[in-house]
């Protein structure tokens, strides 16, 4: 994980509870691992780490693969996935090994559980695998018997005889056993429970003895064994559940600001309406699992429709609130904020790098446009740049003599609040200093680029800057 790799525990588990709610119990389990592999320390013949996520759906558990693989790989879509609902018939599981040599379309199956689809879902930053396989339960029995040499000595054997190593790869195995038994001792309709307080811990005890009971039910002690963690998601609280809807209001927002550019837009959701669409896309059966087609309908489509009829102005500030009918939300223009100066036509540019010939090159290119430049070599020269004059937008090397360009842009936005970064790198940064360049609105501009990109995402970042001021 390059620099990321040497992350404590205690920090990983932090990093990735920002993005997965409400179960900080079940990335203890997770993280060591995880960090035992970086160690070397990772046992031989056998998988990184074999976990089953069992809970209420909803909840987190494939949420949490994915927050991984974006830790991991820098993409929430870089994981292998196999959803067990289309394996539930006995010659579906076929279609994991490919057909042995001599049945018809032999040459022409691909197994979808092969060396190159793993090696497809690693990295550069990390060369550790993922791969989900969604409701184990829905599976035929002979895909559990598939996964017993996976799981034991990290090998399968597809149809053509080749072998595949799982020696580096991290399985999740999600399931919904023991769901519906947890919902009823989490809200025990009748009995002296009900109207008792519980105690987090005992409740959290019992819950797990309720999925592990299911689990031993359903698969065999073998298969069982071979499992490292058995993690039980609890179900959301109200809090986690509030917390969730923060973050995609932030997402939404964020790719308002992203896809319109210099026609963005500010969106305020009032207490009422999060209540509303909390009521709308929550529940207890259901976790979070609906939050977000929720926003989808009630948010997004209504802000899409008055965009595209040209009702919303650049820079407006628009507020969502419940309707007199309490079934839907209304958007009002609450405000707009016109641009106390138009975005320059020919700004002024802080080019810092320690290569010389590329702060030439691209010197030359932006006086070419008329552009006003200025230069610097490390971290403090910038710093003394920009005391004596303001620039519009400041394009950092991330790697330089003094300090690295994060650094550097972070204290630049300390006395320089409007101007415009762009972060330049030539590696992959740690996910904790991704993060980073997103909450503070840094693009991150991969080595090598073409000119007229560069100019072309200043000038974006501008004209945004106008139209959208923070």
């Amino acid at each position: 994980m390059a620099t990321g790799e040497s992350k404590a525990p205690n920090e990983l588990v932090e990093l990735l509870s920002k993005k997965v709610i409400g179960q900080p119990n079940a990335l203890k389990f997770i993280v060591p691992y995880i960090e035992m592999y970086q160690a070397g320390l990772a046992p031989e013949g056998r998988p990184v780490g074999v976990f089953l996520l069992l809970g209420p759906t909803g909840t987190g558990k494939t949420r949490t693969v994915e927050v991984l693989a974006e830790v991991l790989h820098g993409s929430q879509s870089n994981y292998l996935r196999i959803d067990c609902g289309e394996f539930q018939i006995e010659h579906e599981v076929a279609k994991l090994v490919g057909a042995p040599p001599g049945y018809l379309g032999h040459r022409e199956t691909q197994p979808m559980l092969s060396q190159q689809k793993l090696a497809s879902v690693t990295s550069e930053r990390s060369d550790l695998a993922l791969v989900l396989l969604d409701e184990i339960e829905k599976a035929a029995p002979s895909l559990t018997r598939l996964l017993l040499g996976i799981l034991d000595k990290a090998t399968l054997r597809l149809g053509d005889n080749t072998a595949v190593n799982f020696e580096k790869t991290l399985i999740f195995l999600t399931s919904n056993l023991g769901a519906r038994e947890m919902m009823k001792e989490l809200n025990p309709s009748f009995g002296f429970q009900s109207g008792t307080p519980r105690d987090k811990e005992e409740l959290g005890s019992k819950l797990e003895s309720i999925a592990l009971a299911a689990v031993r039910k359903k698969f065999s002690p073998e298969f069982v064994n071979r499992i490292d963690a058995v993690v039980t998601y609890r179900p959301l609280d109200a809090e986690s559940l509030a917390t969730i809807l923060d973050q995609q209001i932030g997402e939404l927002q964020q790719h308002v600001n992203t896809r319109l550019g210099a026609r963005c837009f500010r969106i305020e959701v009032t207490p009422e309406s999060r209540k509303f669409l909390l009521e709308k896309g929550t529940s207890q059966e259901y976790g979070a699992r609906e939050l977000k087609r929720t926003i989808h309908r009630f948010l997004t489509q209504p802000l899409a429709t008055l965009v595209a009829s040209g009702q919303i102005e650049p820079g407006a500030h628009v507020a969502a609130e419940v309707d007199s009918s309490g079934d839907r939300l209304q958007m009002r223009t609450v405000s707009v904020d016109k641009p106390a100066q138009p975005a320059p036509a020919n700004p002024t540019v802080l080019l810092v790098d320690d290569n010389r010939d590329l702060l030439r090159f691209l010197e030359h290119l932006m006086v070419g446009a008329h552009w006003r430049i200025l230069t610097a070599e490390s971290g403090q020269q910038a710093l003394a740049a920009v005391a004596s004059q303001t620039p519009d937008a400041a394009l950092l090397d991330y790697m330089l003599p003094d300090l690295n360009g994060l650094e550097l842009a972070l204290e630049m936005q300390k006395r320089l609040p409007r101007l415009q970064i762009i972060l330049m790198t030539g590696a992959n940064l740690a996910a904790e200093e991704e993060l980073v360049c997103r909450r503070n609105g840094f693009p991150l501009l991969q080595k090598p680029f073409l000119a007229q990109d560069i100019m072309s995402l200043i000038r974006n970042r501008l004209s945004g800057a106008a139209a959208c001021p923070a």
